[in-house]
């Protein structure tokens, strides 16, 4: 957590090269805890439209995202 939270204060930075590296690796991480997320709803049984609608996007969207990962819970 306290890592998060210097990638957060490092986006804000008035350098620029500080904020786009925090910026970067944000970005990886919110990839990382939105697979996840993704992983564990679908375990639950929740589907693609469930997913897509707390993302804020279509369902097509999330399922082709993420869909070949969990084609056993189609």
């Amino acid at each position: 957590m306290e890592k998060t939270l210097d990638l957060a204060a490092g986006a804000a930075n008035s350098d620029p090269d500080i904020g786009l590296r925090a910026v970067a690796s944000l970005r990886i991480l919110t990839e990382e805890l939105e697979t996840l997320q993704v992983d564990r709803a679908r375990a639950l049984g929740w589907s693609w439209q469930d997913i897509a609608a707390r993302l804020g996007v279509t369902k097509q969207t999330v399922h082709r995202k993420h869909g070949r990962r969990n084609r056993g819970r189609s």
